[in-house]
């Protein structure tokens, strides 16, 4: 089981909740498991807290909005101020990288009509952006 794990984590961060999961569909016992972990979080080998910090700054750069983010950290098992403490900040930062986002998908300029607006505001909103920020992008 920690051959199993060590080879996981290589490949990159988990969650513990990852870990747990992978390890118990791989069919190693629940005790062994939860050993496992606790001895890896001793050893500073699995955290959560850069786990949070590596995802997040991987899916932002692909153009995940923080209510995407939020809700995929939860998925995963991270606590929920952990989450906040790497997705809540400079709203700046946000609205910058929505109106990228927004820009290489459909183009400069506002939105032509009502359909189209339309449109955009799904695919931010399927994004995970926030609908305050989406106005704003959406503003021009």
């Amino acid at each position: 089981a920690r051959e199993t794990a060590l080879r996981l984590l290589a490949r990159r961060e988990h969650s513990c909740r990852e870990l747990r999961e992978k390890l118990a569909g791989r069919g190693y016992a629940a005790e062994t498991i939860r050993a496992l972990i606790e001895d890896l979080l001793r050893l500073d080998l699995v955290s959560d807290q850069r786990f949070a910090e590596t995802f997040v700054r991987s899916r932002k750069a692909q153009g995940y909005g923080p209510l995407r983010l939020r809700q995929e950290l939860r998925q995963r098992g991270v606590d929920e101020g952990l989450a906040a403490a790497f997705i809540d900040g400079d709203d700046d930062e946000w609205l910058t990288q929505l109106r990228r986002l927004r820009e290489k998908r459909f183009g400069e300029g506002p939105p032509r009509d009502r359909r189209e607006r339309a449109r955009q505001w799904r695919y931010l909103q399927y994004r995970g952006f926030t609908s305050d920020q989406i106005k704003y992008a959406l503003k021009e």
